[in-house]
């Protein structure tokens, strides 16, 4: 008899981020941010286990004093999914068991779409990985490069992603056009483009118009082909390590998000919106 496959969280870690250096151990409402994640993924009842991944001795000194298994791994990983991999690999993991990467600069994810990501996977056995997302509505979201955006194609009963992009994609061929004056507009002049300019803030998005959220299911075997894979043209172009996958001929499964992921930290901003956010905000997936 086979034995079932395991489902393990991860959270990849370092500290050497580009725009907020030491990023996990930043602070929101007085403790480091990586414990608000690690509490969101320990109440991810679903899961059998669940660790910190991270190449940072103070990063893994703070989350094992609060209790939490941490792996050290190396500091030369380009991605957090060949950090994933090496996790797998220290820990012995059976290839058919699945892997979440859970990201350490998003604080407020539900653990439900922890689950999502993870049965979505479960569910389509042609795949190697499984991401979510969520529409975009207006458009300075959607021209913001910050803002991975996704296209997915329809298989069978499956969604499966084509590409993943930081520019505005599917792009519209006559707004676009109508931009950079290729085609004639009876509305355009350089006063009405002052007023057009003005409204991009409140404008829409165009339909089918998707932001990736970067949580990530994947089989083990895939993480163990992974690292054998150099870094591809567009992995590195758009700095997108799921682009190493397609470029492969992976399949990757999406869904969109059956909840609202809160966005994450990228900048101070970001950190000080959190902060302005209310206590029970983050405390209530914290388990009892």
């Amino acid at each position: 008899m086979p034995i079932p496959a395991k489902t393990h969280i991860v959270i990849p870690a370092r500290f050497n981020s580009t725009r907020l250096p030491g990023k996990p151990l930043l602070h929101i409402h007085g403790r480091p941010m990586i414990l608000w994640v690690a509490e969101k993924a320990r109440s991810a009842h679903f899961a059998d286990d669940m660790c910190i991944a991270t190449d940072n001795e103070q990063i893994a000194r703070i989350c094992m004093d609060a209790g939490f298994e941490v792996v050290m791994t190396q500091s030369s990983h380009v991605s957090g999914t060949d950090r994933l991999a090496e996790v797998a690999a220290i820990k012995g993991w059976a290839t058919h068991d699945i892997v979440i990467n859970m990201q350490g600069d998003e604080p407020l994810v539900p653990p439900l779409l922890l689950e999502q990501v993870k049965n979505l996977l479960v569910q389509d056995s042609v795949s190697v990985m499984a991401t979510l997302c969520e529409p975009i509505d207006d458009y300075h979201t959607f021209e913001r490069p910050s803002v991975v955006k996704v296209v997915s194609r329809t298989h069978g009963t499956q969604q499966r992603a084509l590409y993943f992009s930081r520019a505005p994609i599917p792009c519209d061929r006559d707004k676009a056009l109508s931009e950079h004056n290729l085609i004639p507009s009876a509305t355009h002049s350089s006063d009405n483009q002052d007023s057009q300019n003005s409204q991009d803030n409140t404008e829409s998005a165009p339909k089918n118009a998707y932001r990736h959220l970067g949580l990530y299911a994947y089989r083990v075997s895939l993480l163990q082909q992974f690292v054998h894979w150099p870094q591809t043209p567009l992995e590195q172009l758009e700095s997108l390590e799921q682009l190493r996958v397609l470029e492969n001929g992976g399949a990757i499964a999406i869904a969109t998000a059956a909840c609202h992921l809160p966005a994450g930290v990228d900048t101070q901003e970001d950190l000080d919106r959190l902060n302005a956010l209310s206590l029970e905000a983050f405390q209530g997936s914290a388990p009892k």
